[in-house]
């Protein structure tokens, strides 16, 4: 959509969040409980237009493109009833909302009478309590998403498919190539079906790791999946394998199996919700730089030993 305005003298509720994959599946709880507690009014989700076939699984959003907070958001002044900040806490993402003239500003801090900012809590429940300041119930393990309607090819003939995602944003989560061909052919003579995922611009990086780890270049589908059919891989793998990236908050989305490798990033903040997941980490050795080039000391920490015991304490192996 490329505005928003009156529909039908419904109201408007627009919550802006202009970030990447797994910043939309840590804030579902939040946005179920916005569903839940407005059920009158049109639902709005500013955020990048990629994310357009996930959020159709969140349910009851709308997707109006935002990358970032450069440009004004394309609505009109006065046509939304409620703002809601699920961006951050910062002047930019504020003026943003405030130029909206919306009736009700939810955010945190003064701006919205909301509460006071804290740095050191979990993504999930850091929008679900400033919903609840706010009057308005939330859950912060109301992770689920809808099943995608469409199954890529693998995950038809493959449903318990061993998913290993060998990507991530920032050079500091990447956990080495070999280390993953280890893991990936471990599971494969284990006798699963092993698929290696990854964006377009991490294919290369994932065909490697097949190789290394005995794979035919088929068992890569990095760079070959629209955001729909990823997400139906992960909703129906027999477990998956990720550093802290958007495949593993699919995973706990879907409650399937999985090892979770953090690296800059704490657990504490964006560790998976309780369920058949298990995080490895080195928390003493972790230097924090999240746009760091090279892996973070509390990634490099983790052993191909300490993920394969990990598999085998999930029953996988």
């Amino acid at each position: 959509m490329g505005s928003t305005g009156p529909s039908n003298d419904q109201p408007t509720l627009l919550v802006l969040r202009a970030l990447k994959l797994g910043d939309l599946l840590v804030a579902v709880p939040a946005l179920h409980a916005l569903r839940r507690a407005f059920p009158g009014h049109r639902l709005v989700y500013a955020g990048p237009a990629w994310l357009a076939d996930v959020l159709e699984l969140v349910g009851g959003f709308e997707l109006l493109p935002a990358n970032g907070l450069e440009m004004p958001l394309a609505v009109a002044p006065g046509t939304v009833d409620i703002a809601v900040n699920m961006h951050g806490r910062g002047p930019e993402s504020t003026s943003l909302l405030e130029a909206l003239g919306a009736r009700r500003l939810i955010t945190h801090g003064a701006a919205g009478g909301g509460p006071p900012w804290v740095e050191q809590m979990h993504e999930r429940e850091r929008w679900t309590r400033l919903l609840r300041w706010h009057g308005i119930d939330a859950d912060p393990l109301d992770v689920r998403l809808s099943r995608p309607v469409a199954s890529p090819p693998v995950a038809s003939s493959t449903p318990a498919a061993a998913v290993v995602h060998v990507g991530a944003a920032f050079g500091s989560r990447l956990w080495p190539e070999a280390r993953f061909a280890a893991v990936a052919a471990a599971l494969n003579g284990a006798g699963h079906k092993v698929v290696l995922t990854g964006s377009a611009d991490e294919r290369e990086r994932a065909l490697r790791v097949a190789r290394r780890a005995g794979l035919p270049d088929t068992a890569v589908v990095a760079g070959s999946q629209p955001l729909s059919e990823f997400a139906a891989l992960v909703s129906e793998a027999g477990v998956v394998v990720s550093a802290d990236t958007g495949a593993a908050h699919l995973a706990a989305a879907y409650a399937r199996p999985s090892v979770v490798l953090f690296g800059p990033a704490t657990p504490e903040q964006w560790g998976p919700p309780p369920g058949p997941h298990i995080v490895l980490t080195r928390p003493e050795l972790r230097r924090g730089d999240v746009f760091a080039a090279e892996p973070d000391p509390a990634l490099l920490g983790v052993s191909v030993q300490d993920a394969l015991a990990a598999l085998r304490e999930l029953g996988v192996l």
